[in-house]
């Protein structure tokens, strides 16, 4: 397969997973959070619990960890040159994902989820389900709102590198 070929088909690839999860995580912040902000502690906390286990399935971890592993591969075939813009935008787009939504989401998220997992709800006092939900809440949204905001930054950048022409020198018009 030559060289272009593999090169627009791995970009679709990584735009089509990184699509996937900027699209999960933008309808989270526009419809689950919301929807659990006006539950009680318990029925938060109990959602939340069972929501964070769900998500642990194969298809997640397809685009999730797909994006992560598949988009330095369309690197690698959309290289022409390290000044080309195409070549900076997938890059600058890459890095934001793997430090914005990838990065919180293991090194913030994460480890609030399995503190949160750990939780006895069904033994714990109101106080402690209160103070449980205040302590997950609040971070577990602020990080959301960063991967978020990354993913969609980062899967704009993909779509405007896709729309730059093919050759660098089109980018100077008399």
């Amino acid at each position: 397969m030559k060289k272009t070929t593999m090169a627009t088909l791995t970009l679709i690839i990584s735009t089509l997973m990184l699509a996937l999860i900027a699209g999960l995580f933008y309808s989270y912040s526009c419809s689950v959070n919301p929807g659990l902000k006006q539950l009680d502690d318990s029925g938060y906390l109990a959602a939340m619990q069972s929501i964070n286990r769900a998500i642990l399935n194969p298809l997640f971890f397809l685009s999730f960890m797909g994006t992560l592993l598949f988009f330095p591969v369309s690197l690698f075939f959309n290289f022409t040159t390290w000044d080309s813009p195409k070549f900076l935008l997938l890059l600058a787009a890459f890095v934001l994902y793997a430090c914005g939504t990838f990065g919180v989401t293991i090194f913030g998220n994460v480890p609030l989820n399995e503190a949160l997992d750990a939780f006895p709800l069904k033994t714990a006092t109101l106080e402690e389900i209160s103070r449980a939900r205040r302590d997950f809440e609040i971070p577990w949204n602020n990080l959301h709102s960063i991967r978020t905001v990354a993913s969609v930054i980062s899967l704009l950048l993909v779509i405007i590198s896709i729309t730059l022409p093919l050759k660098a020198t089109e980018l100077i018009t008399p």
